[in-house]
């Protein structure tokens, strides 16, 4: 498959060959599914809790005596059907994380990066082209780029003058080469890679 690769004005420079084992797989929706499934569930914290009744305070001396009052029977007045008792199976603190096959997370992002590619929502970048830190013109580039909607950008190790120029724009998250993982590459409408992103994704996932 040919790509275009475009300036920060957006006008097309070249088309080089990308690897067809990465960019032109068939996307498989249900590993997609399960891989970010398990990445949303290892962000979760899991330190919800509420108090059963063994754990709230009070509620140790039995309010009144076992018969003769005319009153229902009651042992502690942390009793789950009382105001201010404990809870009954209420949350407590666990871990959601599951594990998936090497294999499951390296599939799924090869499947989203050969969707984006087929729809036109893959954009390859020359280079930002920035010698220093400038939001305002990183903003620039991305509408030359027709990215103006949510875009993950995706940039090489030792692009750092990029993302501090990218990181402050609202509508963009940006990540290193190393760090591409399914629910970053598919919570956007569009996708920009610089070249350098893009030799170190080819090859990472080539091994």
């Amino acid at each position: 498959m040919k790509v275009p690769v475009r300036n920060r004005e957006g006008k097309t420079v070249e088309e080089i060959n990308v690897s067809p084992e990465i960019f032109e797989v068939e996307p498989n929706e249900a590993v997609v599914h399960q891989v970010i499934k398990a990445q949303l569930a290892a962000a979760r914290r899991g330190t919800a809790k509420t108090k059963t009744r063994a754990e709230v305070r009070g509620g140790g001396k039995k309010p009144w005596r076992q018969k003769g009052t005319g009153r229902a029977r009651i042992g502690s007045i942390r009793a789950p059907h009382w105001t201010g008792g404990g809870t009954v199976f209420g949350p407590v603190p666990r871990d959601y994380s599951f594990n998936v096959p090497k294999k499951m997370r390296r599939l799924a992002v090869k499947s989203i990066l050969s969707s984006k590619a087929r729809d036109g929502r893959l954009i390859i970048l020359d280079d930002f082209g920035l010698a220093e830190p400038k939001t305002q013109e990183a903003l620039q580039v991305l509408k030359n780029l027709g990215a103006a909607k949510k875009t993950t950008v995706v940039v090489g190790e030792d692009q750092d003058t990029a993302v501090r120029s990218v990181r402050n724009i609202d509508y963009v998250r940006v990540i290193y080469s190393s760090e591409i993982n399914a629910y970053n590459l598919v919570d956007n409408e569009y996708l920009v890679m610089t070249r350098i992103a893009l030799n170190a994704v080819e090859e990472g996932l080539s091994k």
